[in-house]
């Protein structure tokens, strides 16, 4: 009898684990549980905690073979649950070491995760020969489409170019949302409506 109640157990937990939800992983940890509970991890997987402001813990650290990158791990405030993370790379000053790290990046997750979905990268307005200074501005702007997006079975990973911090500097940002707890999400602001 023992045998076949311990059978059963065994059963019933590899049913159950087929049936666990699946999230995609950032930095080898899945986009899931309390922010708290996630901060955690990343704290554990080697990033420093900055702080946590409005449903936002923001962590700082080593990525992708990038030294200072900042990363936001996000949820909202009624719903305590981690949906997606960005990670925003150091700012550059130049449009050839911007686009270059953008080339790389979007390189390394096409190994990973496959061609991409979907990209766009053009600017809207007339920028000459790519002269730094009007490229720049055309950042600053927001006159450019730069972007590609990696879709998977766990959620979304967008690469995009943004404006930097300091001024005439642009930086690379990428976004990693997955697609259980954006489900979530969207449910509970569905209940709102």
């Amino acid at each position: 009898m023992k045998k076949h109640l311990t059978l059963l157990i065994a059963c019933l937990l590899f049913a159950g684990s087929l049936f666990a939800q699946q999230h995609l992983s950032f930095k080898g940890v899945p986009i899931d549980g309390t922010l708290k509970a996630y901060t955690d991890a990343m704290i554990k997987a080697g990033f420093h905690h900055k702080g946590t402001y409005d449903g936002v813990a923001v962590l700082s650290g080593d990525f992708a073979g990038h030294k200072d990158c900042t990363i936001g791990v996000y949820t909202l405030k009624n719903l305590d649950v981690v949906s997606f993370i960005s990670v925003l790379f150091p700012d550059q000053e130049t449009w050839t070491s911007l686009k270059s790290e953008y080339e790389t990046l979007k390189s390394m997750l096409t190994e990973k995760y496959g061609e991409p979905e979907e990209s766009k990268e053009y600017f809207t307005t007339h920028i000459g020969n790519y002269d730094n200074f009007f490229v720049m501005h055309a950042l600053k702007d927001e006159k450019y489409e730069w972007y590609t997006n990696f879709s998977t079975e766990l959620g979304t990973i967008k690469l995009t170019i943004s404006e930097g911090e300091e001024y005439s500097t642009g930086r690379v940002v990428l976004v990693y949302m997955d697609k259980a707890n954006a489900e979530k999400v969207r449910n509970a602001a569905m209940d709102d409506l």
